[in-house]
């Protein structure tokens, strides 16, 4: 790797040969009167391709009014866009940009939503853990242009890659070999060279950008990129076997010392990861119950000014105190398009530092009661027309809505469903006896009345099946004995050793059975395990069908990677439409597969 492109992996969008002057002020700056200059932000995060507007609860926000109103959609966002945008502004992301999206991006591995980002004015954005969704190689595809490896070019030709900064400091190379190169680069950006080798110790080699810099009004404001760290337990493995995701915090603080090494002291994170909230809260109140995103939010360093965040989905403005005990912006803008944050700051000319007391932050709802962008509204339509004839292909039947709203067990009638069709296209082949689904990979319910052209005749096109579980998983079945099939249940639940965070029930296929008490200790938490009624032995081998993200262990079920004897089969998403299409009409399945005892 030459020194010109370690100079991008290091200072991505900042400066090459004026790294040094950047690093020091002129002699009589101090005589100079302060002054300031004004900087707007305009963020977005989780929009996940969401390039019509979003429908159901997933549509929804409540407004600063208390009103839950229709929000999102990329014409409307961008609508609202230039309505907030000024001279003075930066347009960022916090991450899930794409992944888990819709098949108006999905059918072309995304490059319509981040060619809209591009449209939008989008400067720097965060990865978030669906930037990893098909793996890093395919990251950097859309990072830096070229045709899919497989499905080759989209309708509109080579793709150029994306004209804003991905960054993401705390994803590094876990057998870097590029190290000295590095330490080269960053000498050349101005650094002393025992400064820079303990930078290198404490970081390590980026896989990606850790930092950019832009300019805005004379003065730079530099990006700091985060990803959660459990990132490599949510996205499939194999994607990313040669990274690791270190501490937020740590990087964090590690990028926040680069910058300030060549004069950047105007600092901004954008974190993947975020906090829950309470519910029916204003977005302009700080509603966020502290979590694993307060924890970078308060612990990063002093030098970083403001914190925004995304991951959880979730609406929030608050103020917390940095290491220092001073007040800094934490927030957070929802998903799906539906907010917008904007920061106004102004930056002091002569320190080229954010005034902290100046920062005012505001989450704007994007309502649908405004004109939609006609530019914004003739993309998606170009786009909506070029999928649509796959879109709209009718692919079964439904009795009425298969609902995703879990029962007092943790089932839900779609992602038991969801299990039965796993189990039908893995036991030729695969051998399988009983298949378990994630939870996480249902996104959202089948609707018996789903839109004007099919009104209340229960049909389902494979747009709206593909909506149901949009992560092109492969289908996998694996060898576990019952022991380990047991322990993989256990790991449903929080306590364990891979630190589950919340519970997550899997969803399992209608001829296994199984029962768990809420109260017991974790490890003797499952019992009376049965499959087509005969109880389980720990010895007996079971052939387990899961999708692929399940069997390398994400969610936390580590047990699934003790499986042995691996066959691959179908896409998830085939695996669902064929059954739908072997089973018309299709109705809800009972939720009582799983017994819950106190």
């Amino acid at each position: 790797m030459t020194s010109r492109s370690l100079l991008r992996l290091a200072l991505a969008g900042a400066v090459t040969s004026g790294a040094i002057l950047l690093a020091t002020l002129p002699a009589d700056a101090s005589k100079a009167p302060p002054r300031t200059v004004p900087v707007r932000l305009l963020a977005l995060n989780d929009f996940h391709g969401h390039l019509e507007p979003p429908t159901g609860s997933s549509g929804r926000m409540v407004d600063e009014h208390g009103q839950t109103i229709n929000a999102g959609g990329a014409a409307y966002v961008a609508t609202h866009m230039k309505a907030l945008a000024d001279q003075n502004t930066i347009a960022v992301a916090q991450g899930d940009l794409i992944g888990a999206t819709p098949l108006i991006s999905a059918a072309y591995h995304d490059e319509p939503s981040i060619e809209f980002m591009d449209k939008l004015g989008l400067k720097v954005a965060a990865v978030g853990n669906h930037e990893f969704d098909e793996g890093y190689a395919e990251l950097r595809r859309i990072m830096d242009g070229g045709c899919h490896p497989v499905d080759g070019c989209s309708p509109v030709g080579e793709w150029k890659g994306a004209q804003f900064d991905y960054v993401g400091a705390n994803v590094l190379f876990k057998n870097p070999s590029e190290k000295t190169d590095a330490l080269a680069t960053l000498t050349a950006l101005g650094a002393k060279q025992p400064e820079v080798k303990q930078l290198l110790a404490d970081w390590g080699v980026p896989a990606l950008p850790p930092v950019s810099v832009k300019w805005m009004n004379g003065v730079p404001i530099g990006f700091i990129g985060l990803v959660t760290q459990t990132t490599p337990s949510i996205v499939t493995t194999e994607g990313i076997k040669d990274l690791k995701f270190v501490d937020e915090v740590k990087a964090a603080n590690v990028a926040s010392k680069l910058l300030k090494l060549v004069g950047v002291k105007a600092q901004v994170v954008l974190v993947h990861e975020g906090d829950q909230v309470t519910v029916g809260q204003s977005p302009d109140a700080c509603s966020a119950i502290p979590g694993a995103g307060n924890r970078i939010a308060t612990q990063v360093d002093a030098e970083v000014d403001l914190v925004l965040s995304g991951h959880s989905h979730q609406a929030y403005l608050c103020k917390v105190k940095d290491p220092a005990g001073n007040d800094r912006v934490y927030s957070q803008g929802g998903s799906f398009g539906r907010v917008i944050t904007q920061v106004d700051m102004n930056v002091n000319v002569r320190t080229r530092d954010i005034v902290r007391t100046s920062v005012v932050a505001d989450n704007h709802v994007v309502t649908r009661t405004v004109a939609p962008d006609p530019e914004i509204s003739a993309f998606v339509q170009t786009w909506k027309n070029r999928v649509a004839p796959v879109a709209n292909k009718p692919v079964g039947m439904i009795t009425t809505d298969l609902a995703i709203v879990a029962a007092p067990s943790g089932e839900t009638p779609l992602g038991d469903l969801i299990a039965d069709a796993q189990l039908a296209a893995t036991k030729t082949g695969g051998n399988a006896q009983i298949a378990l689904m994630n939870p996480g990979g249902v996104r959202e319910p089948l609707t018996y009345a789903t839109s004007p052209a099919n009104e209340g005749d229960g049909v389902v096109t494979y747009g709206e099946a593909f909506a149901t579980q949009p992560f092109n998983n492969l289908m996998q079945v694996v060898t576990l004995t019952g022991a380990q099939l047991k322990t993989v249940l256990e790991q449903q639940f929080t306590g364990g050793p891979n630190k589950q965070a919340f519970t997550k029930i899997l969803q399992p296929s209608a001829n296994f059975t199984y029962t768990y008490s809420r109260s017991a200790a974790w490890g003797s938490k499952v019992s009376d395990m049965k499959i087509d009624e005969v109880s389980v032995t720990d010895t007996q081998t079971i052939r387990v069908a899961a999708n692929s993200f399940l069997v390398g262990g994400g969610d936390a079920f580590l047990a699934f990677q003790d499986g042995t004897d691996l066959w691959s089969g179908p896409l998830d998403i085939d695996a669902f439409v064929d059954y739908l299409g072997a089973n018309k009409p299709t109705a809800p399945p009972a939720t009582n597969r799983i017994t819950v005892i106190d």
